[in-house]
């Protein structure tokens, strides 16, 4: 018990070092130039593929997901006969 609070607080007592992170590439720049670029394409698939085949699994999801649901509305509207 008394080692791991001193360990904790060890831990605790570590400065934070930013020298030893990963630096990353900035790459905002070419982001907003994909972006803003004006080729005919939405702002919703200039991602790439990626944005492609999620914007495609949505609309799937969303169209099977209404179609569904009203296939349930109309089983619970007309309900079973009796007998």
């Amino acid at each position: 018990m008394l080692r791991s609070l001193l360990a904790l607080r060890q831990i605790a007592q570590r400065t934070i070092s930013t020298a030893s992170r990963r630096q990353f590439e900035n790459k905002v720049s070419e982001k907003q130039k994909l972006f803003q670029e004006d080729n005919g394409i939405p702002v919703h698939l200039k991602g790439g593929i990626a944005d492609a085949l999620l914007y495609r699994a949505t609309m799937i999801l969303t169209v099977g997901g209404t179609a569904y649901g009203m296939y349930q509305l109309a089983v619970a509207s007309f309900p079973k006969k009796q007998g």
